[in-house]
Parts: C-alpha cells; sequence; structure tokens
C-alpha cells in the first residue's frame, strides 16, 4: 500500500471507526486520464462501513467523507469513487 492510500486509511479510522475499510488506489487504471501522475497515488476506491453513517443520506455521508479527507482532495488525489454505508441491521 502505498503512503497515500495509508494517509487515507488512518483518517478514515481514527474519524469513523469503521467496521470494513477498503482503500485501493486505481491510478493505474487511469493512465492518460486528467489528474493522472507518474507513480499513481492519483486515484483511489474506497468502501466503509460505519455505525456513523446510521441515519445519514448517501450525500451526508459523501461530504463526511470529503471533509475528513479535504487537505488530500486539494492536493494530490485527483479522484475518489466512494461507497459509504451504515452496518446492516
Amino acid at each position: 500500500m502505498g503512503q497515500m492510500a495509508e494517509r487515507i486509511e488512518r483518517k478514515l479510522r481514527m474519524a469513523f471507526q469503521p467496521e470494513t475499510l477498503s482503500v485501493v488506489d486505481e491510478s493505474e487504471q487511469h493512465r492518460g486520464h486528467g489528474g493522472w501522475r507518474e507513480g499513481g497515488e492519483t486515484h483511489f476506491r474506497v468502501e466503509i462501513t460505519a455505525k456513523a453513517f446510521a441515519g445519514k443520506s448517501r450525500v451526508e455521508r459523501q461530504r463526511a467523507v470529503y471533509q475528513v479527507l479535504a487537505e488530500e482532495l486539494a492536493g494530490q488525489v485527483h479522484a475518489l469513487a466512494l461507497s459509504a454505508n451504515a452496518p446492516q441491521g
């Protein structure tokens, strides 16, 4: 896992104490597209399940994650594919 993926994972774990969390660097799949840079760490897929998202709309969940990752999204991270869910049951 690269430095940026580790940073994203650490920040999300601290903010939401998720039950499940997956951070995948998909940068290589975007080679030649906007925002891509040599060395990757520009495009990520995040799947997170946390009790903190219970009772919140999809948009509210996304905003919460984007707020935690504001520094990364304003800098090196060009794109974030996000799935944020509350636990079932």
